[in-house]
């Protein structure tokens, strides 16, 4: 059985998650570089935003630098800002300013302009270290800042997606597997609302041509992070953020497949920071972010989050992927974090992180993740508590369940 998933799932896999909200609705521990980071505290700021708190003991860098963050007040890009300043960098952020605005920390410069309608202007005249394009999803989008960055930046880290790849129905991809191909008529007239309207189909091949067109101005300079799924406190996506809800919760939790179907994602928190270490390393060439660092499954992280929870009278009832099929429920978007092995985007849940571990990259336990994600997703309003952004309705799911037991009994 091969089970069809519409291309916009996967297609919006591996972008920061709610980082790609913010850029298309307009608004997407004290570690050595090889060491596994310890927990930092969270805090929701005033509009319910996450804060990440670092511990003012977090080891300071061998060499302060310059960085520029394009985004940074999104998803991600908050836990790189903290993170960098914590290893006594000094950063700059450029963006809209209408994305969490006041909650950047105190020592943090910020330039405003808007990629999308070419204000660039702020960006002319200064020199960074290093520069880190978090929102980026139009190649035109690079072009236009490496022709002002050209010569004032030395290194340019770009946070891609493994979206990239052409074909990830087998487990194993790594960096050199082929990319998604554009077909369209000019790249650099492609905008966010074409992208849209091509129900995602556009995100993958745009993403490839834009990861390009850094290597071509940052020749031997740049350095491309391609993350699959990003969770954690502050994911507006609810992609994952879903499960620890739903298991809190308790009573009979509807399990997707079949508990051995193999999962991918990482922690914000993990993914920021190792991306920082990167550039105090100088580190360029292709990497996969994705974890953890050995094999997980679905019927592994949904026990993992109930034991972190405690959720003692959460119970799995675990449904067939045809079953679901035939009843409308749909993987990652109803069904989040979950793609069938045997489907068209199988592979997804295996992609291969093994260059990114032997250059450092540590995930911190599920347990911290799922516990923190709830506290964070509990922070929020309780209209936002009360309609989730993915997965199913309690109503949704208990009449998917009675289907289930009408079936089988």
């Amino acid at each position: 059985m091969s089970f069809a998933i519409p291309n916009q799932f996967i297609l919006r896999l591996g972008l920061i998650a709610s980082l790609l909200i913010s850029t298309v609705t307009g608004g997407l521990f004290a570690a050595s570089p090889t060491a596994t980071p310890a927990s930092s505290a969270t805090a929701a700021g005033p509009d319910g935003a996450i804060v990440p708190a670092y511990d003012p003991q977090v080891e300071k860098a061998a060499k302060s630098l310059k960085i520029l963050i394009l985004g940074g007040t999104g998803f991600t890009g908050p836990f790189q800002v903290r993170y960098a300043l914590a290893r006594g960098h000094h950063v700059t952020v450029f963006n809209r300013g209408k994305t969490h605005p006041g909650e950047l920390p105190i020592g943090v410069e910020q330039l405003i302009g808007d990629r999308a309608s070419g204000a660039l202007d702020a960006l002319k005249g200064r020199k960074w270290d290093v520069v880190i394009d978090n929102p980026t999803m139009l190649p035109k989008w690079v072009r236009d800042a490496a022709q002002i960055l050209q010569g004032n930046v030395e290194r340019y880290i770009f946070i891609s997606t493994i979206s990239v790849y052409d074909n990830v129905a087998k487990a194993g991809t790594d960096e050199t597997a082929p990319l998604a191909k554009y077909t369209g008529a000019d790249p650099m007239k492609e905008t966010r609302d074409t992208v849209i309207a091509s129900h995602f189909a556009l995100y993958g091949p745009l993403k490839a041509l834009s990861e390009k067109e850094v290597e071509k101005s940052f020749p031997g300079k740049s350095l491309i992070i391609r993350p699959g799924l990003i969770v954690g406190p502050g994911d507006e996506s609810d992609r994952f953020t879903y499960w620890p809800v739903r298991i809190d919760r308790g009573g009979e939790v509807l399990a997707p497949g079949n508990p051995s179907d193999p999962v991918q994602f990482i922690d914000a928190r993990d993914l920021a920071e190792w991306t920082i270490r990167m550039a105090e390393e100088g580190t360029t060439g292709t990497f996969n972010a994705t974890g953890p660092d050995k094999r997980l499954t679905m019927g592994g992280m949904l026990d993992g989050i109930k034991t972190a929870l405690d959720a003692k009278t959460a119970k799995f009832t675990w449904l067939p992927a045809k079953f679901l099929e035939e009843h409308n429920v749909s993987p990652w978007s109803d069904m989040p974090v979950w793609i069938p092995p045997d489907s068209e985007e199988g592979g997804t849940g295996g992609v291969s992180n093994a260059r990114a571990i032997a250059k450092g990259l540590t995930f911190r336990p599920l347990a911290v993740t799922a516990r923190d994600t709830l506290t964070w997703f509990k922070s929020q309003s309780k209209a936002r508590q009360e309609k989730m952004k993915a997965g199913l309705t309690k109503e949704r799911e208990a009449e998917v369940l009675a289907a289930w037991h009408q079936h089988s009994g």
